[in-house]
């Protein structure tokens, strides 16, 4: 996709006037989280902060800022896209650039557990603040919380976790909570793996449920499990709102049919609100963004 995103331009206001950034945020019109219909359709991109640069199978794919820009923002402008999850680096070119006027923002808190790292389930804050969010006028935020039973430092995941919610339920701010199971290979070793089975996600849920002194500003994002069919029991273990999880459909357009028909059933279910979805849309496989997001939108 060519950019039509003027880099030079940016970079010259960033480095000139860093404070139009704050300037934007606090001019920005805002609306409530959820619209009319009820329902959430969130972009994300918040992926390259922990250095998950791929999409589509191409290793790199959003390594490339000008393109996801003109691609977030063509993704925006689409009916019935209610908003955007990002880190700081993104939502500040964004607001620059006008296009989250009027628009749902969540920022995205803990980036710390890096892709392929060996400490990447040490899922640190290294992202917004409950107070960033609350002096940008955003409208939520985001933690990932990836559990693993084996490795005795998800009691310090959970625990920071819990706190950054009552924290962000103290400002009256919604928080999304994106549970996991979380296993590595034998011994420990290789690459953590996300469970996705029934019975791990029923777990996952109800742990995300439980955190904090309070759940009233707490909502899921949930990933649909390994057979949707299991998603409706799956989703009677919590009352808290949900949004879908939906993660990279890989470079083949059957892929990306299968997908859009497991979001499409488990929608269906009363808890589940809406969709987050990022590289699925912003990188489908025939390079059609406007026409991924339609579709998407149109599972609502």
């Amino acid at each position: 996709m060519s950019s039509g995103v003027d880099v030079s331009a940016l970079v010259r206001t960033r480095a000139r006037y860093p404070q139009a950034i704050a300037e934007a945020a606090a001019r920005r019109p805002r609306r409530p989280l959820l619209g009319h219909t009820g329902r959430l359709m969130i972009v994300a991109a918040d992926h390259p902060a922990r250095g998950s640069l791929g999409a589509g199978g191409a290793p790199f794919a959003m390594a490339n800022r000008a393109d996801l820009l003109e691609r977030l923002c063509l993704a925006l402008s689409r009916p019935g896209v209610d908003g955007v999850l990002a880190s700081a680096d993104v939502l500040d070119d964004l607001l620059l650039l006008g296009a989250l006027d009027g628009k749902v923002v969540m920022g995205s808190m803990n980036r710390g557990g890096l892709a392929g790292a060996a400490f990447e389930l040490d899922d640190r804050f290294t992202g917004y603040r409950p107070e960033d969010i609350e002096r940008l006028g955003f409208d939520a935020g985001k933690l990932l919380l990836r559990v693993d039973y084996d490795d005795p430092g998800s009691l310090s995941t959970l625990h920071s976790a819990a706190r950054v919610v009552d924290a962000m339920a103290e400002r009256g701010l919604p928080v999304f909570v994106e549970p996991f199971l979380t296993r590595r290979g034998p011994g420990g070793t290789g690459p953590p793996r996300n469970d996705l089975s029934a019975e791990a996600v029923t777990r996952s849920i109800a742990i995300a449920s439980g955190l904090a002194g309070t759940s009233a500003y707490t909502w899921l994002k949930v990933p649909v499990t390994e057979n949707p069919d299991d998603m409706a029991r799956v989703m009677e273990t919590s009352t808290l709102p949900a949004v879908l999880l939906g993660g990279d459909v890989g470079g083949d357009a059957k892929d990306a049919d299968a997908a859009y028909e497991k979001w499409r059933g488990a929608l269906q279910l009363p808890t589940v609100q809406g969709l987050v979805v990022g590289r699925a849309l912003l990188y489908p496989p025939d390079g059609d963004v406007a026409g991924a997001v339609d579709t998407a939108v149109g599972l609502l």
